[in-house]
């Protein structure tokens, strides 16, 4: 009776020690996690850059007044194709860890054309207070066909080139791809969430929640 009493407080032992391991362990893997889990993604700018419309290349602040009468000259029964470069920075807020990002989806929905969108291919090191500056090519076309729907593409052209911003009204979605960081690595959708901005009135950048 001794023996089998002296086992059974063995075996409580042990199963104490190996819940204190379980919980250290535990505690152990979610310390580097932490950072990765709260991982927010900050657009900190957001501008247009080289825009081009069909053979005119345009540069941000030039008037632009005559631009749209050019324009339908220049469109005849056919179509232009407006490409101009979204210049964008994306840090990380204050205090995260730095993490490596393996490229990202991304969205723009501007007023008066349909979405664009494309895939960042490259790796992206993002840190705090160090803002990474990415380009990411636009482009759309004016249809002259389309009599409703031109004057409004006009119009959005006109204002990409003459204020170098994108016009109040667009949404910019980014979808980011795996993250490695902290000694460990978190495939894209897991705990990166699509963010979504839009574009208020003064150019200011409003976070979708």
């Amino acid at each position: 009776m001794h023996y089998v009493t002296n086992c059974g407080a063995i075996n409580r032992g042990r199963g104490v020690v190996l819940l204190l391991l379980a919980s250290l362990l535990s505690g152990c893997l979610a310390l580097p996690q932490t950072g990765l889990f709260a991982f927010r993604l900050a657009v900190t700018s957001l501008g247009v850059e080289e825009v081009r419309i069909g053979p005119y290349s345009l540069q941000a602040g030039l008037d632009t007044s005559d631009l749209s009468s050019l324009l339908v000259s220049s469109l005849g029964a056919g179509s232009l194709s407006v490409q101009a470069t979204l210049a964008m920075g994306l840090g990380l807020p204050a205090g995260m860890p730095a993490v490596e990002m393996s490229g990202f989806r991304w969205t723009l929905d501007m007023p008066g054309v349909e979405p664009v969108q494309g895939q960042y291919q490259q790796d992206v090191m993002l840190t705090s207070g160090d803002d990474a500056k990415l380009r990411l090519p636009v482009a759309f076309d004016i249809f002259a066909t389309d009599t409703q729907r031109m004057a409004p593409m006009l119009d959005l052209a006109r204002q990409l080139s003459s204020q170098g911003e994108l016009p109040p009204g667009s949404e910019l979605a980014i979808t980011p791809g795996d993250l490695r960081g902290l000694g460990m690595t978190l495939p894209a959708g897991l705990f990166t969430p699509t963010i979504r901005l839009n574009v208020g009135e003064d150019g200011r950048l409003i976070p979708q929640h």
